[in-house]
């Protein structure tokens, strides 16, 4: 995205001098990897910093923060806890948050000492967050990027991508899961969704899955796009007792692997056209869904 903001460690200890002068004195660290959405800066030994790069992704702070509040205490793992909002100022054009900082490191870097114990934990996580009460929680669409909504509305994108990528990978193959995943809709009561539940948002400690960070495209609505790492990080028995452990119907795991199709096939086309060398890696995850219905 072109109008991502070049945030800096500097930038971020003036921000805090300037609104949180009791925390001026403190180190600023900027994390790494620091996020796409939003960039993640440590600041002193217990707290964070966390400021949209983009505008974009500038409501997210403001909506974030009270859901956070909302649904901690109801969710089997640690999510961020909020400890002050900055504000848009000559400094910075965005309101920003700063949480408690949570010890851990990302799950798609760490070392997992046990990958079906950490898809116990998540399915765990994924169970409360569902069980958790919807009353006043924003409704998926355009704030989110319709996570927990409507999957047909990235249905130009994936035609588009399904036909630039025809050369390597099976077009009619990828075009019969997106239509059937677009063939239903959710038609219970809306959940609570994550909506990015990504390994890089999975934070591991002493080898277990130990919390859940980033809660900016959270919304309520379908649960399907939030069982992406079935096919994009776990296997195995590991992705068989996920999805055993989530009470979902068989329509909710096709809109899944539909949610999951989107997503790789759209970042293929945007690495293969820039050259990353991580492309293979969306290719691997590419011949999963592809390959293996769930």
């Amino acid at each position: 995205m072109s109008d991502r903001l070049d945030i800096s460690e500097p930038l971020v200890r003036a921000l805090v001098a300037d609104q949180f002068p009791q925390w001026a004195d403190l180190p600023v660290r900027k994390v790494a990897p620091g996020g796409w959405d939003n960039q993640t800066f440590r600041l002193g030994e217990t707290m964070s910093v966390r400021l949209p790069s983009a505008e974009a992704y500038a409501a997210q702070v403001t909506k974030e923060q009270p859901i956070l509040a909302v649904l901690a205490p109801q969710l089997s793992l640690p999510i961020p806890t909020v400890l002050a909002r900055g504000k848009a100022s000559s400094l910075y054009p965005f309101a920003f948050g700063i949480h408690g900082w949570i010890t851990g490191e990302p799950a798609m870097t760490a070392p997992i000492a046990d990958m079906n114990g950490f898809a116990d934990r998540l399915s765990g996580f994924i169970k409360t967050l569902h069980q958790a009460d919807t009353n006043g929680g924003p409704a998926a669409g355009q704030h989110n990027f319709h996570r927990g909504g409507d999957l047909g509305i990235y249905g130009a994108e994936t035609v588009a991508a399904i036909a630039e990528l025809g050369d390597e990978i099976d077009g009619k193959a990828a075009t019969a899961i997106w239509n059937e995943a677009i063939s239903s809709r959710w038609e219970r009561p809306p959940l609570w969704v994550h909506g990015d539940l990504a390994p890089g948002n999975l934070l591991v400690a002493d080898g277990q899955l130990a919390a859940v960070i980033d809660f900016g495209t959270a919304a309520i609505g379908d649960p399907a796009c939030d069982l992406a790492l079935a096919w994009s990080f776990l296997d195995g028995e590991a992705r068989a007792r996920f999805r055993a452990a989530l009470p979902l119907d068989a329509a909710t795991w096709q809109r899944a692997r539909g949610w999951v199709l989107w997503k790789t096939l759209i970042t293929t086309v945007e690495m293969r056209r820039s050259g990353s060398p991580t492309l293979d890696e969306q290719r691997r995850i590419l011949a999963v869904i592809l390959s293996e219905p769930l």
